[in-house]
């Protein structure tokens, strides 16, 4: 039977599905048990219909989405429709045979049971500070295999018609240092897909066999919305490329992409991309669509539905064994500062096409992980933070100071809550001075960072990206300032850390300071309104040294 359906009541059906997803993330970060969720979100949550398109993710870390989007696709593809039932949810990680992205990443995966049947999936990830590996944290630039960076878990039950598979969540926690931890968010995970699968019965309910139609018409106006959206930009192949940290520290890979941009579809080229690397900077398939993704919608139509409609309209080419396109067992924990990097790429080529909405480079995030023994000395923690970088500017406006990019979207984790969880003290939390390249708008300021140790036997594992090439600036605006890592500055034993390290000790009282990069400014400094430059100098913004006195434009 065809069902006729009018554009309210699919607009009235999405909205019901974008609020499931809303109330299952608000179920799953008000339950968490670690600070890494409750008090940094790092978590997302997302509805899927009955052949695993997403139809509705709330807004939390865009990355997340292809992690989510694989592992349905693993699911499905490893178990058939009547070998699944109510109750059952599912639990995956492995990029290779799990759909996911990295392994800290656990995706948690529930069908949704109608009148007999499967029509929907409802699906959760949330980042575990801890999953094994050779570093704490399960995440270090330095792992060289995917073995090294923990617990591998293919698409299998972890709930059978209600019941826990104690086994696979034994094997779960047993590989991490803090299992207490584990317990108490994969429980949270579980309590976010109870909450969405009772949402999305009472939306059938309501609409009854109307409901898929609607969403199929949904669908088919993202898809054409997106398709329009295209159609406004100039049409022709754009190169663009960016560098990623390589192999030896100072060396560099490169990421190579041709844009071309036709009628109503974007084809995204990344033929002579460097070859994957030996370090855990590769950037697995999943973390690469969600990337493309995010970018292409936030710069052509930030307003687009965050659904499955508008992703058959771009076409990926990323050659196998590339570090766009991984082969196993190549590592890929710290894929998320690569999409860093690989998202101002594809805005960069993206700002060819359109240049009155470009974006300039940005400083992707820095990652520190700490571990050791609580102040008491009765346990181990592991604490996992990510500290923002500086966004680029626009044609129309200043970058933003201290944020996180293009697919990354995690909070930081505040001053209060990690004084209140780990042995660390925040001595310095601050945006940057000088960081956002200078143009006639700056980029956006990186942060300053410092901890200091207040027990013996910590370790901090750091992984980075841009301390050795800048994010760039465009028509004429200055590159942003590097990020890089300081042991114990100001002091005799003041050492810059390299981009990459693990398990670096830090003994009682030592401080670390993370200094993470700036976005690219936009046009020539020269042009900047001299309201503005007064107000960069009295807050220390940008310096103005490195420019023509003729060109500061500074009232004064």
């Amino acid at each position: 039977m065809t069902h006729a359906i009018d554009s309210i009541t699919a607009e009235v059906v999405s909205r019901h599905l974008l609020s499931i997803s809303e109330e299952m993330a608000a179920t799953l970060i008000r339950t968490a048990f670690s600070p890494n969720i409750k008090e940094r979100a790092d978590c997302s949550t997302a509805v899927f219909d009955r052949h695993g398109r997403v139809i509705a993710q709330a807004q939390r870390v865009p990355i997340h989405l292809g992690s989510m989007i694989g592992a349905i696709s693993a699911i499905t593809a490893r178990f058939k429709p009547d070998e699944i039932r109510p109750g059952d949810m599912f639990v995956a990680n492995d990029p290779y045979s799990g759909g996911g992205s990295h392994l800290p990443d656990i995706n948690i995966i529930a069908p949704v049971f109608w009148r007999g049947e499967i029509v929907a999936y409802v699906a959760n990830i949330a980042h575990h500070a801890d999953v094994g590996g050779m570093v704490a944290g399960s995440e270090a630039a330095v792992c060289r295999s995917i073995f090294q960076e923990g617990l591998r878990i293919p698409p299998v039950r972890i709930k059978t018609g209600d019941k826990i598979n104690r086994d696979v969540m034994d094997i779960i926690l047993l590989n991490s240092r803090t299992p207490d931890e584990r317990s108490g968010d994969l429980q949270a995970q579980f309590a976010a897909n109870v909450t969405g699968i009772r949402s999305v019965r009472a939306l059938f309910d309501r609409y009854g066999e109307t409901t898929e139609p609607a969403i199929e018409a949904y669908l088919t106006f993202t898809r054409r919305r997106f398709e329009a959206a295209i159609g406004r930009i100039k049409p022709g192949t754009y190169h663009v490329e960016d560098f990623l940290d390589g192999d030896v520290e100072g060396e560099t890979a490169r990421i190579a992409l041709a844009l071309t941009v036709e009628k109503n579809r974007l084809v995204l080229d990344f033929t002579g991309t460097a070859p994957q690397l030996s370090w855990a900077r590769n950037i697995p398939n999943q973390a690469l669509i969600a990337t493309i993704y995010t970018v292409a919608k936030s710069l052509l139509d930030p307003d687009v539905p965050a659904n499955a409609g508008y992703f058959g309209t771009m076409k990926i080419i990323a050659p196998e064994g590339s570090l766009v396109q991984p082969a196993a067992p190549a590592p890929v924990g710290c894929r998320s500062i690569s999409c860093g990097v690989l998202g101002d790429a594809i805005a960069i080529a993206l700002s060819q096409a359109m240049p009155e909405r470009a974006l300039t480079g940005s400083g992707p995030h820095h990652l520190a992980v700490f571990a050791g023994p609580e102040a008491d000395g009765a346990g181990y923690f592991v604490n996992y933070e990510t500290i923002a970088g500086g966004m680029g500017a626009r044609p129309y406006r200043d970058g933003i100071d201290g944020v996180r990019v293009h697919a990354s979207g995690a909070a930081n984790l505040p001053v209060e809550a990690l004084e209140h969880a780990y042995p660390l003290r925040i001595e310095r939390y601050a945006l940057r001075d000088c960081s956002g390249g200078a143009g006639q708008y700056r980029g956006g300021a990186g942060v300053v960072r410092d901890y200091r140790s207040l027990v013996d036997g910590i370790t901090a594992s750091l992984s980075s990206e841009r301390q050795h090439v800048p994010a760039p600036g465009l028509e004429g605006g200055e590159s942003g300032e590097l990020g890089c890592f300081i042991l114990n500055p100001g002091t005799p034993e003041e050492r810059q850390m390299s981009s990459a390290e693990a398990a670096v000790p830090m003994p009682r009282g030592t401080v670390l300071s993370i200094r993470t990069p700036g976005g690219g400014g936009y046009g020539n400094a020269g042009a900047r309104d001299p309201q503005s430059v007064a107000t960069d100098r009295r807050e220390g913004r940008v310096s103005y040294d490195s420019i023509a006195p003729a060109q500061k434009g500074d009232a004064a």
